[in-house]
C-alpha cells in the first residue's frame, strides 16, 4: 500500500508542472481576450481615463502570466521528465502560447496607435472621440481580467515595461523560445476538431430547417390558395406546401 501511494504521489508530482502550465495558458487566454475587448473602447464615446487605467492593469497582469509561463514551459520541455503524453501536451501548450503572444503583440500595437490618435491628456481631447455607440465602458471586462489569478503561488516580481517596450519584449520572448525549444508547429496535433461548437449548431439548424421544409396545411373547401407547389390539380382540403 505504501508503494502504491508512493507511485501515485510520484505521478501527481510529475504531472503537476504540466497541469500548472495548462491553468496558466487558460488564464493568459482569458486576460489577453479581455485586453483585446477593452481596446475596442479606445476612441469611442466611452473612452476615459479609467479605461486607460484598466487597460494598463490588464496588460501588467498579462505580462506577469507571459513571463511565468515562458519560464516554466522552457524548463518543462528542456529538463522535464515527461512521458510521451505529457510531452505532447506540453508541446501543444507551447504552440498555443506562441499564438497568444502573436495576437497579444498585435493588440498592443493597435493600442499604441489608437492612444496616439485619441489622447486624453486634456479635456478638449474628448471632442475628438467618436460616438461609436459603445455604452457602459469596459469595467465589467476589466473585472473579469482582474479576477484571474496566476496558478503559481508567488507572482513574478519583474517590473512590467511600458507599452512600447512591452511590444519589443514580446518580440524577444518569441525569438528566445524559438531558439531554445525546437517544436515544429506541424508536428503538434489538436485535441479536438476545429470549430466543433459551430459545427454542432449548424447541424442543429439544418435539422430544424429540414423539418420546416414540409408542412401540411388544412384549407377548407372553396378557399384554395395558389402558392408554392399548389396548383389547380391539388386535392381540395389538403395542400402540401414547400416553404422556401
Amino acid at each position: 500500500m505504501n508503494r502504491w501511494r508512493k507511485s501515485v504521489g510520484e505521478i501527481q508530482a510529475r504531472r503537476r508542472p504540466v497541469a500548472e502550465c495548462e491553468r496558466a495558458q487558460a488564464a493568459l487566454s482569458k486576460v489577453t481576450a479581455c485586453y483585446q475587448q477593452l481596446a475596442t473602447f479606445i476612441g469611442s464615446s466611452s473612452d476615459c481615463s479609467r479605461l486607460r487605467e484598466e487597460l494598463e492593469e490588464t496588460r501588467v497582469l498579462a505580462h506577469s502570466l507571459c513571463k511565468g509561463l515562458q519560464k516554466r514551459l522552457i524548463t518543462l520541455l528542456l529538463e522535464g521528465d515527461l512521458s510521451q503524453d505529457e510531452r505532447e501536451e506540453a508541446e501543444r501548450l507551447w504552440v498555443l502560447f506562441m499564438s497568444v503572444l502573436e495576437i497579444f503583440q498585435e493588440d498592443l500595437r493597435k493600442v499604441v496607435a489608437l492612444q496616439g490618435f485619441f489622447p486624453l491628456s486634456q479635456r478638449r481631447d474628448r471632442r475628438a472621440l467618436v460616438n461609436a455607440g459603445c455604452t457602459g465602458g469596459g469595467s465589467g471586462v476589466a473585472a473579469r481580467a482582474a479576477s484571474v489569478q496566476p496558478p503559481w503561488i508567488r507572482a513574478e516580481e519583474e517590473q512590467s515595461p511600458d507599452l512600447r517596450a512591452h511590444i519589443a519584449q514580446l518580440e524577444c520572448m518569441v525569438h528566445e523560445m524559438l531558439q531554445k525549444v525546437n517544436v515544429p508547429f506541424w508536428s503538434v496535433e489538436a485535441t479536438q476538431e476545429a470549430w466543433v461548437e459551430g459545427c454542432e449548431e449548424e447541424e442543429k439548424d439544418d435539422e430544424e430547417m429540414a423539418e420546416e421544409m414540409l408542412e401540411v396545411e388544412v384549407v377548407p373547401p372553396g378557399q384554395e390558395r395558389v402558392h408554392g407547389c399548389c396548383h389547380k390539380g391539388c386535392r381540395p382540403g389538403w395542400v402540401l406546401c414547400l416553404l422556401n
